[in-house]
């Protein structure tokens, strides 16, 4: 299946709609572009935003709810959006999952 030349721009438009307080997955991003198994090239297109970018990339966690390794401020930021953990790192998904579908 090959991407669609967009597809980092359709990436950017879900995250833009996850509203504050809720995460959303690498993988639930990725079938919403209608990619199921290209959860990896969502973090890399995440990642790969540039440092002034207006994103709020910080709502976007793994399947577990863990925040990315090599970004500390990621739970500081979803903190003061006031997102539980259920431990640090680790988002507690039942309550701050984003559901596009309600």
């Amino acid at each position: 299946m090959k991407l669609p030349e967009n597809f980092f721009s359709e990436v950017y438009d879900v995250v833009r709609q996850i509203p504050e307080g809720k995460v959303s997955t690498y993988g639930m991003v990725a079938r919403l572009v209608g990619f199921p198994n290209h959860f990896r090239l969502v973090a890399r297109a995440l990642a790969s935003l540039p440092d002034d970018h207006d994103l709020p990339a910080w709502r976007v966690v793994n399947a577990q709810g863990r925040t990315a390794p090599n970004w500390p401020g990621q739970q500081r930021m979803l903190e003061a959006e006031g997102v539980r953990f259920r431990r640090p790192g680790y988002v507690h998904l039942e309550s701050a999952c984003w559901n596009p579908f309600e």
